[in-house]
């Protein structure tokens, strides 16, 4: 895990999106670090130029809830409500939240304006932040057409890649283990939030099969998932070479059928795309689990 922190001074931390995105329901993102000490090796921001180096140095906003107050007082004048991502290119609840508290900070503005949010998380940080979770849901703008379709306005969206813990620990040694995840989806659906898991990326002959999804859905169920997201791998630039060498550490054997699959584009083809998706719902289906938010 980095221990190379540097804090920066940003001009705008509030990024609106050109279209809601149709599947996390977000106008907005609002990412309170850059780069994250959980460094999972699939993470798509790798994928640029500096991905090799991402580990060296994470990066604290520190004026972030000062200049999110400015943009959020101006959009809330215009009445440009909206759900805020937060923690869509980083770990918002990451292990130096607990001294920097940029991202609580950053919700009690958030809270102030009355802005819904749909929170990204791996770490179970987050549930020091119950308080605000629960003003921010009772007192939340939800945008028009999404009144008669969400309960409140916050949703809070668990990671997962795998249930296994071993693979986990391969893919994610930085990231709380599967289990400690899936207790913390458990205790916020015991707060009452509207709580889900993001089973996103699949990792092609590793966790997508019929067998392995199976057995996630059923576990979504038994954690009481609010809903559940399934999404493929996005590999490219540094990102894929670094992953490429775990593989040949780790699943040699693999290595030629990533090469196959991700032999042009940074996603598998569409057909593949097509069958994941289809198989997660008809899954969802058979064990009564909410696909997707809406």
């Amino acid at each position: 895990m980095s221990n190379v922190v540097r804090e920066i001074t940003v001009k705008s931390v509030l990024n609106k999106h050109k279209k809601r995105d149709s599947w996390f329901l977000d106008d907005y993102s609002l990412n309170p670090y850059k780069n994250c000490q959980f460094n999972c090796t699939y993470c798509y921001i790798h994928g640029n130029k500096y991905g090799e180096h991402i580990p060296q140095e994470v990066c604290v906003k520190v004026n972030a809830p000062r200049v999110l107050y400015r943009e959020l007082r101006r959009r809330s004048m215009r009445n440009k409500y909206g759900f805020i991502a937060v923690s869509s290119s980083t770990e918002a609840w990451m292990p130096i939240e607990e001294k920097y508290e940029v991202t609580r900070r950053c919700l009690e503005v958030v809270s102030r304006f009355s802005f819904p949010v749909h929170c990204g998380t791996k770490s179970t940080l987050i549930l020091r932040d119950v308080d605000l979770l629960h003003e921010i849901s009772q007192n939340a703008v939800l945008p028009s057409d999404l009144r008669d379709k969400l309960k409140d306005g916050v949703l809070i969206t668990i990671s997962l890649s795998t249930i296994d813990e071993d693979t986990a620990k391969i893919f994610e040694p930085n990231a709380p283990p599967p289990k400690e995840r899936l207790k913390l989806l458990w205790r916020l659906r015991e707060e009452g939030f509207q709580a889900g898991i993001a089973y996103i990326p699949v990792l092609p002959f590793i966790s997508d099969s019929s067998e392995k999804l199976e057995e996630m859905i059923k576990t979504a169920k038994e954690y009481d998932a609010s809903y559940v997201f399934v999404g493929s791998l996005t590999l490219f630039g540094a990102g894929k070479k670094n992953f490429y060498r775990l593989l040949e550490k780790r699943f040699p054997e693999l290595l030629p059928k990533y090469k196959s699959l991700f032999r042009i584009f940074t996603q598998p083809s569409k057909e593949y795309q097509e069958k994941l998706n289809r198989l997660a719902r008809k899954l969802c289906e058979k064990h009564k689990v909410q696909y997707r938010i809406v």
